[in-house]
């Protein structure tokens, strides 16, 4: 596993900043978010009928160190194919101490992240990764494409390995601990509890930062290397200009997804493309000429008109 040594410099005094007003903002989000409700049963709504004494327990419990996660509640969402993809849905209550680790641990590494990441990021989005990815191609680079697809990436990612990553920029003993329990808080399926001893929940609202942090030593290994690449999230492609540049891109990944990161690459869906050849990257399916909305993408879509449609309905009845 990759050593990650501690920065000189570490941000020590992130608990000070949980107050009253910031643990407010930070349940505005959530409740913008709405969302199924835990294992507690407790909606968002409910949560909400008595918000000022909620989050002054919350408060308490966040400030002094006491706070302990509730279990995730296990849920799946069918992906296609016959395909489903586990999610872990945290209380409400546990939402909002996530959103709020989240917005003392972002500001940190947002100045670290790489330009070419877009996943999850202020000002960034699918349409951005997009756009850098036929620019490289245009420019002349995108002669060859290495897809890569890392095998249940967030069910895999080792706790370990995020808690040193954030460590090595956080010396707050109270957030790291809290990170720790969140990461280790266990999911309910069923009427069953099982413990989590690596992974971080599709559903947790700190997870796509996590995700972010460790992807990071990636995205700079790539560029020490002079590789152009676009990830959004767990999702990249490395553009080369030639397929003896691809073979090497290829090896890299390789050794710091699994060597470094102890991650697995899937077999089946990583692979050396040439761009005239066609390839898929965020449900689109791009060539040299053209840019088409795959299947995926054109389901999503599809899936949203149906969801405006239906609030439509509901708001007219």
């Amino acid at each position: 596993m990759l050593r990650i040594p501690k920065k000189k410099f570490r941000h020590h005094s992130l608990t000070g900043r949980i107050t009253p007003d910031t643990l407010y903002k930070a349940w505005r989000k959530v409740r913008a978010n709405r969302g199924a409700a835990g294992v507690d049963k407790q909606s968002v709504q409910m949560f909400e009928s008595n918000w000022d004494e909620n989050l002054a327990k919350l408060l308490r419990e966040l400030k002094s160190g006491t706070f302990s996660p509730l279990p995730l509640l296990r849920r799946f969402i069918e992906k296609g194919l016959g395909k489903f993809r586990p999610l872990g849905i945290p209380a409400v209550r546990d939402r909002v101490g996530q959103e709020m680790l989240r917005a003392l641990l972002a500001p940190i590494f947002e100045r670290l992240f790489h330009d070419s990441s877009h996943g999850f990021r202020r000002n960034r989005s699918c349409h951005t990764a997009m756009k850098e990815l036929m620019r490289h191609c245009r420019r002349g680079w995108g002669m060859w494409i290495v897809e890569a697809d890392i095998v249940a990436f967030f069910d895999n990612i080792s706790h370990k390995l995020i808690y040193d990553m954030v460590a090595a920029e956080v010396a707050d003993g109270k957030m790291l601990a809290l990170l720790k329990k969140f990461l280790q808080a266990g999911v309910m399926e069923g009427t069953m509890i099982k413990r989590t001893r690596k992974g971080t929940p599709q559903g947790g609202v700190v997870s796509p930062l996590l995700a972010n942090i460790v992807l990071n030593h990636l995205d700079w290994s790539l560029d020490k290397h002079g590789f152009k690449f676009v990830r959004y999230a767990d999702d990249f492609v490395i553009v080369c200009k030639s397929r003896k540049e691809a073979e090497k891109a290829l090896e890299l990944i390789r050794q710091v997804i699994e060597t470094e990161l102890e991650l697995q690459l899937h077999p089946d869906k990583t692979r050396i493309v040439r761009v005239k050849d066609g390839f898929d990257f965020l449900g689109y399916q791009i060539n040299s000429l053209t840019v088409r909305m795959g299947r995926k993408a054109e389901d999503r879509f599809k899936d949203k008109i149906r969801q405006a449609t239906t609030r439509h309905h509901n708001l007219d009845a």
